[in-house]
């Protein structure tokens, strides 16, 4: 009796490892696959396409323009900066 019991707790055990666990694993692992595939697909679909129809979407030009923007407007001129001696 006692052999029977715990062979069908382990059997429930095997029984929750497989359900609860290797197959959601699985599952996720092979979603998480597909999505990489996705995005490597696109980002060489991005890379092969020719320079003149990217425009500002691909970011690079976009970005270094505008911190060269900002950083000119941050920076003072030089004929607006006060020594401090001249302070009073």
């Amino acid at each position: 009796m006692l052999k029977v019991i715990f062979e069908l707790f382990v059997l429930y055990l095997v029984y929750k490892l497989i359900f609860d666990f290797i197959i959601p694993v699985y599952q996720t692992t092979k979603q998480v696959n597909k999505k990489m595939g996705e995005m490597q697909s696109k980002m060489n679909d991005q890379f092969n396409q020719p320079a003149g129809s990217r425009g500002q979407s691909a970011g690079s030009g976009g970005q270094s323009n505008t911190s060269n923007a900002t950083e000119k407007a941050t920076r003072p001129a030089k004929e607006d900066y006060i020594e401090f001696e001249e302070v009073k």
